[in-house]
């Protein structure tokens, strides 16, 4: 399922490739052109998010099944889905979000090496298959990004292994539906990649292209 009415763009890659700087320059871009914006993340903007992440991030939550860390990742979605995203979409907003269903198919699927068929469907059953319009994956060497980190968090701490298959699976995921996924090289200047962003924003935009979604 597609977004009716508003436009869904998402951020993905591994931890510390500045997908939170281009989150807000998009965000001030989509503002400065009239836009109505909401900027979003996952986990934890809900009240019941907030819960949630602290569970799942918390070193001192110490280990957990992969099925538990699974699910309670795909509660937090069901529930910004309900009181955030699907809400802006409806009134027509453009929402920007730091991460979104292809964090948990890396991290809890080839990360945690979780039968990813079966993970899969419990993600896009607790997000409706809402399905962004554009997802936007930052690529990065382990030593350009998490391993840049000083105060790490549960999943940043969960080695070089774990990291190097969820780097490759957001790749094999953009490769899998390439119209609807931009690919960048986070080592790029932070003009470069914004740039490279609105220009494959833009279009999503147009009145013609909102016309041709109903």
């Amino acid at each position: 399922m597609t977004t009716a009415g508003g436009v869904f763009v998402v951020f993905e890659g591994g931890d510390g490739v500045g997908k939170t700087t281009q989150v807000d320059r998009l965000c001030a871009w989509l503002a400065k052109a009239g836009q109505d914006v909401l900027r979003t993340f996952e986990p934890g903007d809900t009240t019941v998010g907030a819960m949630i992440r602290r569970i799942v991030l918390d070193p001192a939550t110490g280990e957990m099944s992969p099925r538990a860390e699974a699910l309670l990742y795909a509660a937090d979605k069901a529930q910004h889905i309900f009181a955030v995203v699907r809400p802006a979409l409806q009134r027509g907003a453009v929402v920007v979000c730091d991460r979104y269903v292809d964090s948990m198919l890396a991290y809890q699927g080839a990360g945690r090496a979780l039968e990813l068929a079966d993970l899969e469907r419990v993600a896009r059953w607790a997000t409706e298959d809402l399905r962004p319009d554009l997802t936007v994956v930052l690529d990065a060497e382990l030593s350009a990004g998490v391993h840049a980190k000083a105060n790490k968090d549960r999943l940043e701490s969960a080695g070089d292994g774990f990291h190097e298959r969820t780097r490759q699976f957001f790749l094999q995921l953009a490769q899998r539906d390439p119209e609807r996924y931009l690919v960048l090289d986070a080592r790029a200047s932070r003009e470069e990649i914004a740039a490279e962003v609105t220009a494959r924003v833009a279009p999503l935009l147009s009145p013609a292209r909102h016309q041709e979604r109903r």
